[in-house]
């Protein structure tokens, strides 16, 4: 082989696992983040609050295909939403970005709602937003002896 061809091959080499893989960097860009958003964020009680968990940037991967929402209510309660959904095909599949839910707070107090979406057991992404509730008539908190 002469030297031409080696250096050839040398630079193919080198520049293949670049432009396949790309950095850590470039890969963390892709991964999507997810963002948490209450209605009313302050309010007195008792209220229902609405929540929506949107998932912001990435591509639609297999990886956040069909997840499984862990709500976390800080009263001491927690649901969770698991979707039903056909099988992932790539490149055709588009995965779903928007999740809502809804919580009634009896109480007053500051609560740190938190959402965790996970697959096969492992945590994708986690997101938390405050809510504050006010004591309202019906709270018994108001009442003094």
């Amino acid at each position: 082989m002469t030297r031409a061809a080696l250096a050839a091959v040398i630079a193919v080499a080198l520049a293949a696992p670049a432009s396949a893989g790309g950095t850590k960097a470039e890969a963390k860009l892709k991964k999507p983040r997810l963002d948490l958003r209450a209605t009313p964020r302050m309010a007195f009680s008792p209220v229902n609050i609405f929540l929506t968990a949107e998932l912001q940037g990435g591509d639609d991967v297999e990886e956040y295909y069909c997840p499984q929402l862990e709500w976390d209510w800080d009263d001491g309660g927690k649901s969770v939403h698991e979707g039903d959904c056909p099988p992932f095909v790539t490149g055709t599949t588009r995965i779903e970005r928007r999740f809502t839910a809804e919580h009634e707070y009896r109480r007053s107090g500051i609560f740190t709602i938190k959402v965790t979406m996970r697959r096969a057991n492992r945590s994708l992404a986690a997101s938390n937003v405050r809510v504050t509730v006010r004591p309202g008539l019906g709270d018994r908190t108001l009442e003094r002896d």
